[in-house]
C-alpha cells in the first residue's frame, strides 16, 4: 500500500456516525489529544460544525452555562474541603512518623551489630581516623 492511499480517508454521510463513534471523536478533543480540525480531517468529518455539535452534546463541559468567572465556594464547602486536607496532612504525619521510628530501630540495631562483629573478630570496623586524602586537604585549605 502506498503513502498516498493510506492516508486517504471516504467522506462519510451522517448515518455513518454511530453513537460511540461520536463519544469517541468527543472525548480526544476534550482531552487535549487532537484539536477539533485536526479530528475533522482525522476522521473524514465533512461538516464544519459536526464535531462541535458532538461537544455540546456529549461532551462533559457545560456550554449553556459557559462563563469565563469561577463560582465561589461557600464557607461549608472550604470548610470541608481544609478538613480534608487535615486529615491527609495527619495521615502523611503518621506515616512518617512512623518510617522514622524503624529507621531509628534499625540504625541501633546495626550499630549493635557493629560493636558486636568488632568484639568477635578483633577488627576494627568503623573508622576513627580521617583518610590521608581528607586529612592532606584539610590542612591545605588553613
Amino acid at each position: 500500500m502506498n503513502d498516498h492511499q493510506e492516508y486517504q480517508y471516504t467522506k462519510r454521510t451522517q448515518k455513518d456516525y454511530s453513537y460511540s463513534f461520536k463519544l469517541q471523536v468527543v472525548d480526544e478533543v476534550e482531552r487535549g489529544e487532537i484539536g477539533i480540525t485536526a479530528a475533522r480531517l482525522k476522521y473524514g468529518i465533512q461538516g464544519h460544525a459536526t464535531v462541535r455539535t458532538w461537544i455540546r452534546k456529549y461532551g462533559n463541559l457545560d456550554w449553556d452555562n459557559k462563563s469565563d468567572l469561577k463560582m465561589g465556594k461557600t464557607p461549608e464547602q472550604k470548610l470541608l474541603e481544609l478538613e480534608q486536607k487535615v486529615l491527609l496532612l495527619e495521615k502523611q504525619k503518621a506515616s512518617l512518623e512512623k518510617q522514622l521510628y524503624v529507621t531509628d530501630k534499625k540504625a541501633i540495631f546495626f550499630d549493635m551489630m557493629i560493636d558486636i562483629a568488632e568484639d568477635e573478630f578483633n577488627i576494627p570496623i568503623r573508622k576513627k581516623s580521617l583518610p590521608k586524602q581528607l586529612t592532606n586537604s584539610k590542612t591545605k585549605k588553613k
